[in-house]
């Protein structure tokens, strides 16, 4: 038992320092490595299939919505990227810039992609033309660079993988469709499969992407009572199009701008779920994206049988899960923390003693309880017990959600529920940007989404007392 709770106290207790938990999670789950460079990182290959996984299962909805994949460069020339003002001042602070081309200075500057909506409008000015040209539904999956002042793995990074989805439609209306279709394919990514729940909403004006006419958002709630931003659908309206020229020909014979989308996720969603499912033991990693959903760990491996019996059981598992086996020669308990630290959804421990009864032990990783299972019943019980994780991961998650979610009519009250149970706030606000300033400088919150389903908690705003105009959800983020 030394060694196991030796194991257990490398992590730092998330009621003590959360922001150590994370980072000790992160590196002692193997998800991440730190680079030479300050805020990049080495995504390990636990870290890398956990996005593969989220990769495949998103890719494959956004084909299904008639979406091609596309590739475009890596550099954006600095005259392309100052076509759209709004767009450049948004980014402008965390642009990478390359300067020279081995040792000759370039003669303009090239930006390293922080997002690729320039590149995207001046490819579609080229190609689009016609009305039958339109829908062009394009997305791309890539890295981008935003240089950041503070670093932590997958929330915050110098480089990040993500997927941007870049759209022009004949009308507001098909653009607008696209917007909350899109949005909603995010939402069912985060709850179906990493079981993380979400609140969808718009953005504020001072909250929206730069350049967009509209973002819509998807929002959740972390362990420790803070938001993070999921997934965002921006309705770029026709500025874009306007700036460069983006320009059909309708069923008229006249000349109109495009109406464009764009769309992204990122690899912070891992950052997401360690914050949603994490503990004290280590990383909680829901069955559906779960690169290996069962590890089996042979107990006494080197008495006769043990080994071949794991085999067998791994290859007849295949049929039904995602199966890895452990037969280094570790001590078990050294194995049982390691894969509990990783978060495997479902252990398997199989000795001399189980083979004799023809049973299997199954550990679950989010409750800890451990199930004998008939060696003849373990397939349907495996199956049984994965989904039951996935809901039971996603049902303790609406739980914190709402256990720290709170109302606030006036200023004094929102200061102490955000004091007293961190988390996300409804109140009203009057629409009026210096409300929304005011909130930010007294209590460190700010307005994550304005909600979809809207409720009337109060006819006044939290902040200024004067006529409220929509219920806005607040908190501290990410």
């Amino acid at each position: 038992m030394g060694n196991v709770k030796k194991f257990v106290e490398e992590i730092t207790s998330m009621d003590v320092d959360f922001a150590q938990w994370y980072t000790d999670v992160v590196k002692k789950a193997d998800l991440v490595d730190y680079s030479s460079v300050r805020g990049s990182m080495i995504i390990r290959p636990h870290g890398y299939a956990i996005w593969e996984n989220v990769r495949d299962v998103l890719d494959a909805k956004i084909k299904e919505t008639g979406h091609e994949n596309v590739y475009l460069p890596l550099f954006i020339p600095e005259s392309l990227l100052q076509k759209e003002k709004d767009h450049i001042e948004g980014f402008a602070p965390e642009v990478a810039w390359v300067t020279h081309g081995g040792s000759e200075e370039l003669t303009e500057r090239l930006c390293v992609r922080p997002t690729s909506e320039v590149l995207f409008c001046e490819h579609y000015a080229n190609i689009i033309h016609s009305y039958r040209d339109l829908p062009k539904l394009y997305n791309q999956w890539s890295n981008v660079v935003r240089w950041e002042k503070t670093t932590r793995p997958f929330l915050r990074t110098l480089e990040f993988l993500w997927q941007e989805g870049h759209t022009c439609h004949a009308t507001d209306e098909d653009a607008h469709e696209e917007t909350k279709k899109m949005l909603e394919v995010y939402a069912s990514v985060c709850e179906e499969y990493l079981a993380i729940p979400v609140l969808k909403g718009q953005k504020t004006e001072k909250e929206k992407f730069a350049g967009a006419k509209f973002t819509y958002t998807i929002e959740s709630l972390m362990h420790d009572g803070k938001a993070l931003q999921t997934g965002t659908s921006h309705h770029l309206g026709t500025g874009f199009a306007e700036a460069f020229g983006i320009q059909y020909t309708d069923r008229n014979g006249e000349l109109q701008n495009v109406h464009q989308t764009s769309w992204g996720i990122t690899t912070r969603l891992i950052g997401a779920l360690i914050m949603v499912h994490g503990d004290n033991r280590g990383l909680v990693v829901p069955p559906r994206i779960a690169p290996t959903q069962v590890m089996i760990v042979p107990i006494a491996q080197h008495k006769p049988g043990v080994l071949d019996k794991a085999y067998e059981l791994r290859d007849q598992l295949k049929k039904v899960a995602r199966v890895g086996i452990d037969a280094s020669d570790k001590m078990p308990g050294w194995k049982f923390n390691e894969y509990e630290m990783k978060g495997i959804p479902l252990r398997l421990e199989i000795g001399p003693k189980d083979i004799e009864n023809g049973q299997a032990v199954l550990a679950r990783r989010d409750t800890g309880e451990k199930v004998q299972v008939r060696l003849d019943e373990l397939e349907a019980r495996i199956v049984e017990l994965l989904e039951e994780i996935q809901q039971n991961l996603l049902k303790k998650a609406r739980e914190l959600q709402a256990s720290k979610t709170r109302t606030a009519v006036t200023m004094e009250q929102f200061k102490k529920e955000l004091e007293q149970n961190p988390g996300f706030i409804k109140a009203m606000w009057c629409g009026d940007l210096a409300c929304e300033n005011f909130i930010k400088d007294e209590t460190g919150a700010t307005s994550r989404c304005i909600p979809f389903e809207q409720e009337r908690v109060a006819d006044t705003c939290v902040c200024c007392g004067g006529e409220a105009k929509e219920l806005v959800y607040w908190a501290k983020a990410y």
